[in-house]
C-alpha cells in the first residue's frame, strides 16, 4: 500500500486495528470457553465486553472522517489467532494449555498498545483530538487487560511447572 500523506497511514491504521478487533470478537468467546481456570475465563468474557467498546470507538472515529472501516485485514491479528487457536486444538485443557492462552493473549495486547499508541499519536498530530481521547480510552483497558492478564499468570504459571 502506498502512503502520501500522513492521514492516508492514519486511515490504514485505523482499519487494520478495525479487523483487528472484529477478529478478536470471534477469538475471544472461543478462549474463554477453552480456558479451565476461572479467573482467566473471566478476564476473556470481560475483555470481550471491552472489545465490543473497542469497535464502537473505531465506528466513531471513521465516523468523523467521513471513512468506511473495511478494506483492510490485519494479518498481525490473523497470525497471532492462528496461533492460538492452534493452541486449543493441539493441546488438552489444563494449566499448561491456560499458560499458553495467556501467552497468546499477551502478545494481542501487546500488539494492540502499540498500535493504539501509534493511532492516537497520528491522531494528535492530525488534530483528531475527539479520536485522541477514544483511542486513549481504549489504549488504558489494552493496558489494563495486559496487567490483569499478568495477575492471572502468576497464579496459573507456577501450577504449570
Amino acid at each position: 500500500m502506498r502512503y502520501h500523506t500522513l492521514n492516508d497511514l492514519y486511515v490504514s491504521l485505523l482499519r487494520d486495528l478495525y479487523s483487528a478487533e472484529q477478529q478478536l470478537l470471534i477469538a475471544l468467546p472461543v478462549m474463554a470457553q477453552s480456558a479451565v481456570t476461572p479467573k482467566l475465563k473471566e478476564g476473556f468474557e470481560l475483555h470481550l465486553t471491552q472489545t465490543q467498546e473497542h469497535v464502537k470507538r473505531l465506528e466513531k472515529i471513521f465516523s468523523g472522517l467521513g471513512e468506511s472501516p473495511l478494506g483492510k485485514v490485519s494479518g498481525a491479528m490473523l497470525g497471532l489467532v492462528r496461533e492460538g487457536n492452534e493452541i486449543i486444538t493441539g493441546n488438552e485443557p489444563g494449566v499448561v494449555r491456560d499458560a499458553a492462552l495467556i501467552m497468546a493473549a499477551q502478545r494481542v495486547e501487546h500488539l494492540e498498545i502499540a498500535s493504539y499508541v501509534t493511532a492516537a499519536t497520528y491522531a494528535g498530530l492530525l488534530g483528531e483530538e475527539k479520536a485522541v481521547k477514544l483511542l486513549e480510552t481504549t489504549l488504558k483497558e489494552e493496558e489494563e487487560t495486559d496487567q490483569q492478564l499478568t495477575v492471572v499468570a502468576s497464579a496459573i504459571n507456577p501450577k504449570a511447572v
